[in-house]
């Protein structure tokens, strides 16, 4: 179940919750992929990512925001040339192995098909690309919450992306979270989210965020050449069993020098 994209577009950049939101993720995937590392690098984001592809505009050779048909699109980013498009959910517009960088964000969690989805994302990776897959926490609070976006979808944990990822050709390499403040309008917790934040990430690892952040890599399978390759673990000598040259002489004096 796809959200509409007004709603997410009002959530994010209207509300001062979804403000906080906005800040908070950021700043781990800021932490996760330094901008300055991202320079000269085709950036992809996928479902309602755009939020966290401002920060790469200034260095990334290139910035795209997929949007799902379900969700609906929106101009971005506003009062500059627009950046996003509509998009199948399992068929890109995009070339094989053009990303460097995908994020995923409001994706994979509201998927009708995230087999298909987690296949097309290693589809437009290139070699050595990395993908960041951000989803509700199963264990959080804002998974409970449909205040939000990320009370709808499937939740995980994190060994359930973690496996599911391995399934489809992404090998995990780092995880964080974010959000450890409650999903509140009220202005006691929206002045406190950025303490909040802070001492979350000190605390705990990601059972207490809202959201589960995983850094994952394409897995290039080796290609196998044809014709079937047998090992032979003790391979055999050509001469084995054969009598050094010289041996057969050499007993042959030697004994009879005893006799003698």
């Amino acid at each position: 179940m796809h959200l509409d994209v007004l709603d997410l577009r009002t959530f994010y950049y209207r509300t001062q919750l979804g403000r906080v939101a906005q800040r908070a993720v950021r700043h781990q995937v800021a932490a996760l992929w330094d901008v300055e590392r991202a320079r000269g690098q085709t950036i992809a984001g996928y479902g309602f990512a755009v939020p966290l592809l401002r920060p790469y505009m200034g260095s990334a050779r290139r910035v795209i925001g997929l949007m799902p048909g379900p969700q609906g699109v929106m101009p971005w980013p506003a009062g500059m040339p627009n950046l996003s498009v509509l998009c199948e959910e399992t068929m890109w517009p995009l070339e094989t192995g053009r990303v460097d960088r995908l994020i995923v964000m409001h994706g994979l969690e509201t998927s009708e098909h995230p087999p298909a989805l987690l296949e097309e994302c290693a589809r437009v990776l290139g070699p050595g690309g990395k993908a960041l897959f951000i989803v509700p926490n199963r264990a959080g609070l804002w998974a409970r919450r449909d205040r939000t976006p990320f009370g709808y979808g499937r939740p995980y944990s994190l060994s359930q992306l973690e496996a599911q990822l391995s399934r489809h050709g992404f090998a995990a390499e780092r995880h964080s979270a974010a959000l450890f403040s409650p999903p509140s309008s009220r202005r006691f917790w929206l002045r406190s989210a950025d303490l909040l934040e802070r001492v979350g990430r000190r605390v705990s690892s990601y059972f207490a965020g809202g959201v589960i952040l995983v850094e994952a890599s394409k897995q290039v399978t080796m290609p196998r050449a044809p014709g079937v390759r047998d090992m032979v673990r003790r391979p055999l000598d050509v001469l084995e069993g054969a009598k050094q040259p010289g041996t057969a002489g050499a007993t042959s004096r030697i004994n009879k020098g005893i006799g003698r």
